[in-house]
């Protein structure tokens, strides 16, 4: 067993540490990114560029969106029996939860309804096999439906059923599938429903199969080639900004052959981001934006229909883990390669504290294995009360960073805010939740989302100039560094390429 002196072992520790420092950029250890967030272009998000959706043939009918049917002759709602296991009814007078029908959209014209405890509307096995249930848990062609709208309403609506008839609220307890012949669309119908729609989804899921595979490649490879360019890499690095966070989705890691319904191309368009980030002088931050399975629910995890089933199983973990590898391995030499995010806000209590953690250790290694020196940075759990779970992992992981993300919205405490006390907000409520996370012996703090947008109507620009400064002041002192949320969006002051260009923001 060889021996070595205590000097010999500090010196080695010095040169690691040195390594880590210069190999960054950090020849001075305060240096800290200002990026902004590349958001809607490899991980869709349809309100951030809404006409991507535009040639969508039926595009009210996407993945995930929420429909509810009243009956019109019975005056009230279909309803999920037990929110799901059980029979269809139309017995409620309102709608929530049991009422709302989440589509899985198998074409244009044709469905999957699945119901609150993620079953499947088809047919029963009762009697002579019309009535209408929610029992499957996956769906089959007895689960596929036909959705016809009247050409003079488009919310009343007949459902057509595999078996060629219509479904009919026969009575409140008694839903059938056996209605033949056309319909006058009146209300002495039993086929006849008014539908109201309830919420929807657009994200990656609902773009690609919403155009499905014939039009979804060329409509992407387009959107990808058009929507970020090099161009905008050169305008971020004179503009103060000195890094990209760049949201990507689990399915990168199959290209150019993802599974269905995703599509190949976006791999092509990070590595031409990791060439431009480095002719333009601009560190990178890979963000595991969406992760299989979706770890809070929402569009921009490109969940299918609302549902979190990320960290389930040890298998959805470990095919995360395995995500972060290939992004690792492709872009450890990369002299643009920053940092690596191994997942975006996953959303507690879905997303578990084990399985996080549990993930967040083997996606450490995972980074580590090829690269010693790229920053690991670990979302915090939405909906978590605790803003410090994570270090009792982190502190002991060199170059492990936290990231949280604070926006003055998404909760109805700002709905009623001044513009001055959206702005005390910040210097008091935001400092303080920034400071429990910034310590001088624990992992690096991130502000990895904010935007100088609120609740307020009718804000001048000054007002937006006060309000963008004031984050810029706080969030500046996080160790890492800050991210705004997103470069381009269409609703203005998301938009730090507006911003700027029009002097609400000066970096």
């Amino acid at each position: 067993m060889a021996m070595y002196s205590t000097r010999q072992i500090l010196t080695t520790c010095v040169v690691v540490a040195l390594s880590f420092y210069l190999s960054h950029g950090r020849e001075n250890p305060s240096f800290k990114i200002k990026a902004v967030n590349l958001g809607g272009w490899l991980v869709t998000e349809g309100w951030i560029k809404p006409s991507l959706f535009d040639g969508i043939t039926n595009k009210d009918f996407l993945d995930g969106t929420g429909l509810q049917f009243k009956s019109v002759t019975v005056g009230k709602y279909l309803c999920a029996e037990a929110g799901g296991g059980n029979i269809i009814v139309a017995n409620r007078t309102s709608a929530s939860g049991w009422e709302t029908f989440s589509l899985w959209r198998i074409n244009a014209t044709n469905f999957n309804f699945r119901v609150f405890n993620k079953q499947f509307v088809g047919f029963g096995t009762n009697g002579n096999g019309i009535e209408i249930v929610a029992v499957s848990s996956t769906p089959g062609r007895s689960e596929t439906f036909e959705i016809v709208r009247s050409s003079d309403d488009s919310s009343r609506v007949r459902i057509k059923a595999s078996n060629g008839f219509f479904l009919q609220a026969k009575t409140e307890e008694l839903v059938t599938a056996d209605y033949a012949g056309e319909s006058k669309w009146g209300d002495d119908d039993p086929s006849v429903f008014v539908m109201t729609i309830a919420g929807r989804l657009q994200g990656e899921f609902q773009v690609t199969n919403g155009y499905g595979p014939e039009l979804a490649p060329g409509v992407m490879t387009d959107h990808w080639r058009t929507f970020i360019v090099e161009d905008d890499f050169k305008f971020i690095s004179q503009n103060g900004i000195n890094a990209v966070r760049i949201p990507v989705g689990w399915w990168i890691a199959s290209d150019p052959t993802p599974p269905q319904p995703y599509v190949g191309g976006s791999l092509r368009a990070l590595d031409n981001a990791f060439v431009w980030a480095q002719n333009h002088g601009l560190k990178v931050v890979i963000d595991l934006h969406a992760a299989p399975g979706s770890q809070n629910g929402w569009e921009h995890s490109s969940s299918r229909d609302g549902s979190q089933e990320w960290g389930q199983t040890d298998a959805n973990i470990q095919q995360t883990v395995d995500v972060i590898d290939f992004l690792a391995a492709r872009y450890a030499k990369s002299p643009s390669l920053y940092a690596v995010e191994l997942i975006n806000e996953p959303r507690a209590p879905g997303a578990s504290l084990d399985s996080v953690t549990r993930y967040y250790k083997a996606g450490y290694d995972a980074v580590r294995k090829h690269s010693s020196t790229a920053y690991v940075v670990m979302s915090n759990r939405l909906s978590s009360d605790d803003p410090r779970e994570l270090f009792p992992l982190a502190s002991g992981l060199t170059g492990s960073v936290i990231d949280v993300h604070y926006y003055n919205l998404f909760s109805d405490v700002f709905n009623s805010m001044s513009v001055q006390q959206n702005i005390d907000f910040i210097n008091t409520n935001r400092s303080a939740d920034l400071s429990l996370v910034t310590t001088s012996n624990g992992p690096l703090s991130f502000v990895g989302e904010w935007v100088a947008e609120w609740a307020i109507q009718g804000a001048t620009k000054e007002d937006y100039q006060r309000f963008a400064k004031a984050q810029l002041e706080v969030f500046g002192r996080a160790s890492f560094g800050w991210a705004y949320w997103t470069l381009k969006n269409v609703n203005n002051h998301w938009s730090l390429e507006w911003m700027i260009k029009n002097g609400y923001i000066k970096l």
